[in-house]
């Protein structure tokens, strides 16, 4: 019997139906689409069972295929090492075209070009597309073609891009759902994938706080921020939607959008940023990298408030607000002296917005040995920042129940962790 002729389209970092490039294009084709999630073992098996994340995605997935029943459809849901998924996959279907969106990180490169080659020697033509991003790799560059390094410039660049062009267009696959494939696969459960409920969950995105965004972002205690990151981290929502909105309603908020491509845009092209220092010169540094003071961090017991109080969120929420993040990123680094490369690995196991891009851009930029970074000799003061963002001390009793019953002192003085990191750095950076 003859195996059914069929393109598919493979989610990843979009999910989502509604303005979605690759499944509109997908959805253009002459044969029925088949949508196509796979739980990658590749990066699962590193995970704890219980992945905030993992089971966002899957709830994700969940809505994606209950908008699919609708219309007499599902999603085919697959876990396994990616390539020997798509090797099963060509077997069973007689897939004559693939379409997905583009991913930037270094591993989803490597893993597309593998899966891409793949499918031309089964003669199935693959199709990629810009979708996480307004523009992407080499589109937004200095006049020589190379990549910006600088942020002003880069953002300088990417207005002018865009305005040329704005809105940008959005895409209406809704009007092309006809073309799905009718199926009804068994959609799994969160325990068929080898993984449980957890206790932390990801917040709605709330937008109605953005018209004040530069006046009130800076102040933890509010809680007014969009919580938009892990749905554009996953792409659950569209950016194309959000950049043209963002655009007629904050110029603050909008540059926190092109902070994020323009992180992305390093990443692409200086891969070995994800280990290693931007800047090389910073290879160098004699870190202290001591365990207990790094453990002390984590759990947030370094006797600073503020630090104690955005890590102790984090662990119990997979949250953290920005200026918070900055502040603990800046401790660790300068007053603990601990290389930034523990404090990312670190958050990118807890956040719930972990990108990352933006994860290894902002931790190099607090360390100061990324592109556009802060300057070595910038150290936060832990406690000027809470008079300055957390004054009545709302947020910090928040996350430290314990603050008012006599807390206990700061691990180190911050003076002498100051001038010990100055020191240190000076002698450390290459000339």
């Amino acid at each position: 019997m003859s195996k059914q002729e069929i393109s598919i389209f493979w989610f990843r970092r979009d999910l989502r139906l509604e303005d979605n490039v690759g499944l509109f294009q997908a959805l253009q084709s002459k044969y029925s689409v088949v949508p196509l999630f796979i739980f990658d073992d590749s990066i699962l098996d590193s995970l704890p069972k219980n992945d905030a994340r993992v089971g966002f995605i899957h709830d994700s997935l969940s809505k994606i295929n209950t908008q699919l029943q609708e219309i007499g459809s599902s999603l085919l849901v697959k876990k396994g090492k990616t390539f020997d998924v798509w090797q099963s996959l060509l077997q069973e279907y007689d897939v004559k075209e693939v379409f997905f969106n583009k991913d930037y990180e270094p591993y989803a490169i490597q893993r597309d070009t593998a899966i891409c080659e793949l499918l031309e020697t089964n003669k199935t033509i693959a199709y990629s597309f810009k979708d996480q991003v307004i523009f992407e790799e080499k589109e937004i560059t200095k006049a020589d073609g190379l990549p910006y390094t600088v942020y002003t410039p880069f953002k300088n660049k990417w207005l002018e891009k865009y305005k040329s062009m704005a809105p940008v267009q959005e895409y209406d696959t809704e009007s092309h759902f006809s073309n799905f494939h009718k199926n009804s696969f068994d959609f799994p459960t969160l325990e068929q994938i080898g993984f449980e409920e957890s206790p932390i969950k990801v917040k709605p995105h709330n937008l109605k706080f953005i018209s004040n965004y530069r006046d009130i972002r800076d102040f933890p205690a509010l809680d007014k921020t969009s919580y938009l990151s892990p749905h554009l981290r996953f792409g659950t929502v569209s950016v194309r939607k959000l950049v043209n909105w963002a655009f007629h309603k904050n110029d603050v908020f909008l540059s926190e959008l092109i902070w994020r491509e323009f992180f992305m845009q390093i990443l692409f092209s200086f891969p070995k940023v994800v280990t290693q220092n931007f800047k090389s010169a910073y290879d160098g540094i004699e870190w202290r990298n001591n365990e207990e003071d790094f453990k002390r961090w984590c759990s947030g017991t370094t006797g600073y408030p503020m630090v104690d109080a955005g890590m102790r969120q984090l662990n119990e929420t997979g949250y953290m607000h920005n200026r918070v993040r900055m502040v603990v990123a800046s401790f660790l680094i300068k007053h603990l002296m601990i290389q930034w490369q523990w404090g990312e690995a670190y958050f990118a196991e807890k956040l719930l917005d972990y990108d990352m891009s933006a994860n290894v851009g902002n931790w190099q930029w607090a360390a100061g040995t990324g592109c556009d970074a802060a300057p070595y000799f910038r150290v936060f003061n832990p406690e000027i920042q809470q008079k300055k963002f957390d004054e009545k001390g709302i947020y910090i009793r928040k996350w430290i129940k314990e603050f008012d019953l006599g807390y206990g002192k700061p691990m180190v003085e911050h003076a002498m962790a100051r001038d010990r990191a100055i020191a240190t750095y000076k002698s450390g950076i290459l000339k």
